[in-house]
């Protein structure tokens, strides 16, 4: 009895990868065995860098609020202990929002906690 290969699936596999490489440079594009390579490697990094994405953003708030605190003589450290202390409830990404585009309010709130 011959062997069944079941061409179909196959075929339906490769094509989903290919359609999913849509838009690549080169045979990353067209070739199956390098479309696939590409593929999983760029499926890697998306995985590592929703979280590397979190992280970065964290880091960037800080360094905003650091630059609004030290305008008006605190320091970061200084401004988010006395802020936790009055337990004025302001995550890190409204505050960073506040010291960037709205200054008067974030100056209101360091005077609040001085």
């Amino acid at each position: 009895m011959p062997r069944s290969v079941n061409a179909v699936a196959s075929r339906a596999r490769r094509k989903k990868v290919l359609k999913q490489t849509k838009g690549y440079f080169g045979r990353r594009k067209n070739v199956f065995t390098v479309a696939k390579n590409t593929l999983e490697k760029g499926l890697q990094y998306a995985y590592r860098d929703r979280r590397q994405k979190k992280r970065n953003f964290r880091s960037l708030w800080i360094m905003r609020i650091n630059a609004g605190a030290r305008e008006h003589g605190m320091s970061y450290s200084e401004f988010m202990g006395k802020l936790h202390a009055k337990e004025i409830q302001l995550n890190r990404k409204v505050l960073a929002d506040l010291a960037m585009n709205h200054p008067t309010a974030f100056k209101a709130i360091v005077t609040a906690v001085k």
